[in-house]
């Protein structure tokens, strides 16, 4: 039987995430210490107390994220009832991604997570240097939501970011005409839209300064092939086939769609049938029962959820 890990990406953080795992866990409690200095500055603490608006942006939530599904990762891995389960493959949502590579063994958590502090910084400059936003449509197809985008775009940056799951695609772009899309929406037969809580256009061109820092940033660090467990790509939907796959899908994702639905069918038709979500939050659980509804999900975001396996 075919098993995958998948891992969140941003939004899914929250205040006291990592905590119960660290406490109960020293391999994991390593993990933050580790990070920590990494970092530079006290990550662990921002994700065990918060605060919550500073947890949320861009350049925190990134790698509090990465080091939480990480710790996630070490307790699954030393738990007795878990210890002998092994993926075949990896993804992950956008950020996720980077989970996704170092679970695989393509990267080392420290390489993993300075990818993740100058990703997260560099796409919060671009977002401070643009207007943009982003919007959830609910309930149209790709063609329709394709659509919408025209008709609200009047000359401005709009295009779809995220393909989800079925009736749930995000679009991206200028702030006006994301506003403009919302309030479109019900008129093109969507069930609802709403405005994303986000720094800025992700997924679009106007990321295009962060990918430059991003692709200099993967040029400096060591990656390696991710065999014998494959990674799934969000820009193409299909397994990376190479390190230098790698380093341009990593740097294309932050001006490129993510396929996420692409990426899940591709494993479901590819045999895979027991999936794991490695993170905090239930994210990925829910739109796995969207896109497959039978679908064997177990979701790892606390220790507590560990224990009960």
């Amino acid at each position: 039987m075919k098993t995958a890990f998948l891992f969140p990406g941003q939004g899914a953080q929250v205040v006291g995430m990592g905590q119960d795992v660290a406490e109960a866990i020293p391999a994991a409690a390593q993990l933050y210490e580790q990070a920590n200095d990494i970092a530079g500055f006290d990550l662990r603490k921002l994700c065990f107390e918060g605060p919550e608006d500073q947890l949320n942006t861009t350049a925190i939530s990134q790698p509090a994220i990465f080091v939480t599904s990480a710790a996630l990762l070490q307790a699954f891995k030393g738990q007795e009832s878990t210890a002998g389960i092994s993926p075949d493959v990896t993804a992950g949502l956008s950020l996720g991604e980077y989970t996704a590579l170092y679970a695989a063994g393509a990267i080392s958590f420290e390489d993993g997570l300075r990818l993740v502090l100058k990703r997260g910084q560099a796409m919060q400059a671009a977002a401070d240097a643009s207007e943009g936003s982003m919007v959830s449509v609910m309930g149209l197809e790709p063609d329709k939501v394709e659509a919408l985008c025209a008709a609200a775009r009047q000359g401005e940056l709009l295009e779809p970011a995220n393909f989800n799951c079925p009736g749930q695609v995000v679009i991206s772009g200028a702030k006006a005409a994301c506003e403009r899309a919302a309030t479109l929406a019900e008129e093109h037969g969507a069930m609802k839209a709403v405005i994303l809580q986000v720094a800025g256009a992700f997924h679009t061109s106007m990321m295009a300064p962060a990918a430059d820092e991003l692709s200099q940033a993967l040029a400096d660090t060591q990656i390696n092939d991710p065999a014998p467990i494959q990674v799934m790509s969000n820009v193409k939907g299909d397994y990376y086939g190479s390190v230098d796959e790698v380093r341009g899908g990593l740097t294309n994702q932050l001006t490129g769609a993510v396929l996420w639905q692409a990426c899940v069918e591709k494993l479901l038709a590819d045999g895979v049938e027991c999936f794991y979500e490695i993170g905090p939050g239930k994210v990925l659980t829910g739109l796995m029962r969207r896109i497959h509804r039978r679908a064997n999900i177990t979701n790892v975001s606390s220790f507590a959820a560990l224990e009960k396996l």
